[in-house]
């Protein structure tokens, strides 16, 4: 008859020897799931459901950095305050994109369009591009440079107007 040390030390080393087996519970753990399985499971009350939203969601930051795109608000109302003659046909400001229709600039007797990109937070003038095009073709780079250097003076004097500087 073994006494309660011989039985622990007797388990102890079975549980060292099973360790040392290749048992391929751990290869188990690397595979996905079986999508069947996991709907049981889900069903069941098992795991949570990973596709639920509750009111903690609310809380937790789930943006992803690397796809969410910040619009600098200074460059986006002095686009909308520059380009004010032509009308707007379509405007996100989530992800900085500003279309314009055709509109003739006071005293002006040439219409154009524009495409306004604000890409980035920064003010800075990698943060903007204008497309410009007229009802003849496209717009030569120095024009389309020169509205956005108004619309970046613009956005500049926003900013100082905010007192942000």
């Amino acid at each position: 008859m073994m006494g309660p040390t011989g039985k622990i030390t007797a388990a102890l080393l079975a549980l060292a020897v099973l360790s040392g087996c290749d048992s391929g519970v751990g290869e188990s753990i690397n595979r996905p799931m079986n999508p069947e399985t996991r709907d049981q499971l889900v069903e069941s009350g098992a795991i949570a459901d990973p596709d639920r939203e509750t009111i903690w969601d609310l809380f937790t930051n789930v943006d992803d950095p690397n796809v969410t795109v910040e619009v600098n608000r200074y460059l986006w109302n002095a686009s909308l305050e520059i380009l004010d003659f032509m009308p707007i046909e379509a405007a996100d400001p989530f992800s900085g994109v500003i279309v314009y229709g055709y509109g003739t600039p006071p005293g002006g007797n040439r219409a154009f369009r524009a495409t306004v990109y604000i890409t980035d937070p920064a003010l800075d003038a990698r943060s903007l591009r204008v497309a410009l095009q007229s009802r003849s073709g496209a717009v030569g780079r120095e024009t389309a440079r020169s509205v956005e250097d108004a619309i970046l003076t613009r956005a500049r004097q926003i900013r100082i107007r905010d007192g942000d500087l």
